[in-house]
């Protein structure tokens, strides 16, 4: 498995892993993916990853600025996501690995994310990787009509901001 820097051609097979995960109904609040232009304006610092084998791209990592005040410049959100197929393989752990040590390498300090509280597999991923649970955002939005709780985690860099 190579994990690589993302590039715009990739993105019809980000977007169609995006569309799995948003099909389990347990990835996300969205219920389409957005436009390429939309969804690239989201990216801080750079910071897009995809798992690549010779099958293709088997998942995707990004961070997201949470804030545009100079205080939290050093903090992202992360998402993941990866292809069907190949849940449960190490590709999710992989690419989070490799997106700790870029965005540490940008001074990023904090890394947050927020999780469906039923979606264990990748709350036990993310913990994982170091990132624990902070709280929970009790009935934060609704999902095809039904509220929805987001568990949030975050990691701390053992690093970056540590003086």
């Amino acid at each position: 498995m190579n994990i690589r820097s993302f590039r715009e051609e990739d993105w019809m097979q980000v977007k169609e892993i995006y569309e799995q995960g948003i099909a389990t109904g347990q990835a996300t609040f969205e219920t389409t993916a957005p436009s390429f232009e939309k969804w690239e304006s989201t990216i801080a610092a750079n910071l897009c990853l995809v798992a690549e084998n010779k099958e293709g791209i088997q998942g995707w990592c990004k961070i997201s600025k949470v804030s545009d005040r100079c205080v939290y410049e050093g903090v992202g959100e992360v998402s993941v996501y990866v292809r069907d197929v190949s849940r449960g393989k190490g590709v999710g752990k992989k690419l989070l690995q490799a997106i700790i040590k870029e965005s540490e390498a940008k001074g990023f300090w904090t890394l947050t994310a927020g999780i469906f509280p039923e979606n264990i597999p990748s709350l036990r991923l993310h913990q994982s990787v170091g990132f624990r649970e902070v709280g929970i955002r009790q009935r934060i939005g609704k999902l095809n009509g039904v509220w929805r709780d987001v568990k949030l985690l975050e990691r701390r860099s053992q690093i970056v901001g540590i003086d």
